[in-house]
């Protein structure tokens, strides 16, 4: 099974079949989202990626398996989110963007596609740090609250993939990853691979020895 994250882009979240694919929670305030029908909410999505893309540069991460996409992940500035106001755990901090949806394909579930996401997401963050972009933050449903905000992602899986608790609340956590472990992780990871070749490389073959010729 072939497996890797690509840029997102609209021509590939128009492939998404994800029951979020048209929700419109984060990208609009409640005035706006009640307005709109499926069909609304869905065109205003992608207005919403195009701008975000244009204006800020990538905000995703897309799950290709054997080349077709079966999950994405998208963050943002929070000016772009004005979703977070729903929580009573927001602002986010002013160094983060924020982690808005990670969807994979239920078939694919238990085999760390999420990380997978997750992981694509902080190296396309670590390479913009220039920007001010210290942190990734999330708000989180505990098992407490796992109907009342949909939305949110479950604060077990941000657990798992190296989210911290920033900011605690019973039933929406704001949580954070911190860019710089990211830059350890992947620094260590780059050690131990170069470790790991000198250990397999092969040794220069010796320079054979020239026979005394004989006087």
């Amino acid at each position: 099974m072939a497996r890797t994250t690509v840029p997102l882009t609209r021509d590939l979240l128009d492939q998404i079949e994800a029951p979020c694919r048209s929700c419109v929670f984060w990208e609009l305030d409640p005035v706006r989202r009640q307005r709109l029908d499926r069909e609304g909410a869905a065109h205003e999505k992608d207005a919403w990626v195009s701008e975000v893309l244009r204006e800020w540069g990538s905000c995703g991460r897309v799950l290709m398996i054997d080349g077709a996409p079966r999950g994405y992940i998208i963050y943002a500035p929070p000016a772009y989110v004005p979703g977070v106001a729903a929580f009573p755990t927001a602002p986010v901090s002013p160094d983060a963007v924020v982690l808005t949806t990670a969807w994979v394909d239920p078939s694919y579930d238990g085999v760390g596609l999420g990380r997978l996401l997750v992981q694509g997401m902080a190296r396309d963050l670590v390479s913009r740090s220039d920007e001010g972009v210290r942190a990734v933050e999330a708000f989180a449903r505990t098992g407490r609250d796992r109907g009342r905000t949909s939305c949110a992602l479950p604060a077990d899986f941000l657990a798992r993939v190296g989210f911290k608790t920033h900011r605690a609340h019973p039933t929406s956590p704001r949580m954070r990853m911190d860019l710089r472990a990211a830059i350890t992780w992947r620094d260590e990871l780059g050690a131990a691979w170069e470790k790991l070749r000198g250990v397999v490389r092969p040794a220069p073959a010796k320079t054979p020895t020239p026979a005394h010729r004989e006087r």
